[in-house]
């Protein structure tokens, strides 16, 4: 059994009767299951959607502006979520909010923009970002968390749902411990893992500790927090935005790129365009009703 799951934002519900009865049709033959009405419906179906029948669903979710998924019914639901924070959990780059506070955001973000698409390296990019925050106090962390830093829509919902129904949650970062333990401890998330940045007097160094925590060291958490909990990958929910997540969700059993820099988007097995991070519970079956409020 596989399932044809529609989603759209659910402050923007686009996901009407009409649209999944048009998806209805290009199946073929599929039974029709509400996850929220006018936001997410399942469409479960007997057997694999072929190319042409995925190519049309993919266009027509991209006409009605929704998000299109389609996997095996078994196994949907995941036990383990591994996610990213900056421009995933949190609306921000937590690295070019630290250069606003020296009049150097613009500077720092597009190296920013070319590491998260894959242009550059992430580690040498980290390097000459950090460089660039030498000598701020690091008290200025804490403004810039409590003014520039939101967390994302539908976050707290995402852990809190997963967690009550048995899953485990971490926060693997390329950023800063320094931001990953607030913002998961307002998440709700179980651990967070994150860079260091090296503090010396209460002022940043402009040095960052090694080893850096990039692709590989996100990769490698993920099969080490599976196996710590007896499961395998197939086990994990995992979602980025940046090229540095990419190694994760293609190893991920549900890997999405939610609201993606280009190039990982268009690699990843599944992709968020337009939910919140709720859409991650309705992509494993939820529905809105069972949902936990965080």
């Amino acid at each position: 059994m596989h399932v044809v799951t529609l989603i759209s934002a659910r402050n923007d519900p686009r996901v009407s009767r009409s649209l999944a009865e048009q998806a209805q049709y290009i199946i073929g033959e599929a039974e029709m299951f509400w996850l929220e009405r006018d936001t997410a419906c399942d469409l479960v179906t007997e057997d694999a959607p072929d190319a042409a029948t995925r190519e049309a669903l993919s266009r027509l979710a991209l006409s009605a502006a929704v998000d299109c998924a389609v996997q095996p019914v078994a196994g949907r639901r995941k036990s383990i979520l591994i996610a990213d924070m900056d421009s995933t959990m949190i609306d921000q780059e937590c690295i070019d909010e630290l250069a606003a506070e020296i009049g150097l955001k613009d500077k720092v973000a597009a190296i920013t923009a070319r590491a998260m698409n894959g242009e550059i390296a992430f580690e040498p990019a980290l390097r000459e970002r950090v460089a660039l925050l030498r000598d701020l106090p690091v008290a200025r962390v804490s403004d810039v968390l409590a003014t520039r830093i939101q967390l994302a829509t539908g976050g707290a919902t995402l852990v809190a749902t997963m967690r009550a129904n048995g899953a485990y949650t971490a926060l693997v970062s390329g950023g800063f411990t320094l931001f990953t333990q607030e913002v998961a401890r307002q998440l709700g998330f179980d651990e967070n893992r994150a860079n260091r940045l090296d503090v010396t007097d209460g002022v940043l160094t402009g040095t960052v500790a090694e080893p850096i925590l990039g692709a590989d060291s996100k990769l490698a958490a993920l099969h080490e927090i599976a196996s710590a909990r007896g499961a395998d990958a197939g086990a994990v929910l995992a979602v980025g935005d940046g090229a540095n997540d990419l190694p994760m969700i293609l190893a991920a059993g549900t890997g999405v790129a939610l609201h993606a820099k280009p190039a990982v988007a268009a690699k990843a097995p599944f992709r968020v365009d337009h939910s919140d991070l709720t859409g991650l519970l309705f992509l494993q079956g939820y529905k809105a009703e069972q949902f936990i409020a965080a």
